[in-house]
């Protein structure tokens, strides 16, 4: 076997009203390279998560490698893992779910096997626990997301030409399970109406018709239960919807996201705050099986 490498994007789930369904893959990337050989693991990791996460085999990137291994009747006894990051952890980027997809991906190369992406979104999702955010970082573009029984789905449609974002990332995290532990069991019918609407709006809108996406992406079902979680966020995203531009919490949070905006010239970012001015990445997740350079 021939050492591996991994490029896979960033992502954007949610997008406003498409909750647990829509995906955006954007041109913030990790990189992951795998060299086979001897009987143990070895993990290097450059960037976001470096002296935080596990070094071993209960490493998240691991352990998609060791499932996608399982899935192709395959086996890697030992191998040496190094990540070079720049997705940052707890940001509602797709941190967890490009570790997957990477990890996946990476077993399709050490085995020489074609990537399967439909399957890959499928595996990704059995680890992750939802699709919306593995399907954009597997497929690229803008992504839709559903599960039939227990599988994950997806489906890839085309960005309308140009569409760009900007993110504005705060130093502080938010977990994941702690944004979902804030969304109330119900939601009054009125709300999920309107969000149904605006979620088959906003496929125009990031198809075909951006003049459309500020109003395509208002929420009415997510992003206000988790204000307490994220407070200068919500605050940040109403200020900026307030001035016109279609903004929206990325993920769980906190990062927000402005679509469409032209790049080169968004709004100056916060105090404390970073800014990313990203396009769209339009194929997800890249896997070469070849020597490293």
């Amino acid at each position: 076997m021939r050492p591996v490498r991994v490029r896979v994007p960033a992502t954007s789930a949610n997008l406003g009203p498409g909750f647990d369904a829509f995906g955006l893959a954007l041109t913030l990337y990790d990189e992951l390279t795998v060299t086979p050989g001897g009987s143990g693991v070895t993990v290097k990791v450059v960037g976001p998560g470096a002296g935080e996460v596990a070094l071993d085999e209960s490493h998240l990137v691991v352990r998609a490698i060791r499932a996608g291994l399982e899935s192709l009747g395959a086996a890697v006894p030992g191998f040496t893992l190094r990540c070079e990051n720049r997705i940052p952890h707890g940001r509602g980027l797709g941190s967890s779910s490009a570790a997957i997809v990477g990890g996946l991906a990476a077993a399709y190369g050490l085995t020489g096997t074609p990537l399967d992406r439909d399957k890959v979104v499928s595996l990704a999702h059995e680890i992750e626990g939802h699709p919306d955010n593995v399907a954009a970082s597997a497929l690229g573009g803008f992504t839709i997301a559903w599960t039939e029984g227990d599988t994950g789905r997806a489906i890839r449609l085309e960005p309308v030409a140009g569409l760009s974002a900007v993110a504005y990332i705060p130093d502080t995290r938010v977990l994941t399970k702690e944004a979902r532990g804030l969304l109330p069991s119900a939601v009054p019918h009125e709300d999920a109406a309107a969000n149904a609407g605006k979620a088959a709006l906003l496929v125009a809108a990031l198809t075909s018709r951006p003049e459309l996406l500020l109003t395509a992406t208002e929420d009415r079902l997510h992003q206000e239960y988790r204000e307490s979680a994220m407070p200068e966020s919500l605050a940040l995203v109403h200020k900026l919807r307030g001035s016109g531009l279609p903004a929206i919490v990325s993920g769980a949070g906190p990062t927000v996201l402005v679509l469409g905006y032209p790049a080169g010239s968004p709004p100056a970012a916060p105090d404390g705050w970073s800014r990313y001015e990203l396009g769209i990445d339009p194929v997800g997740v890249q896997v070469w099986s070849e020597e490293v350079r």
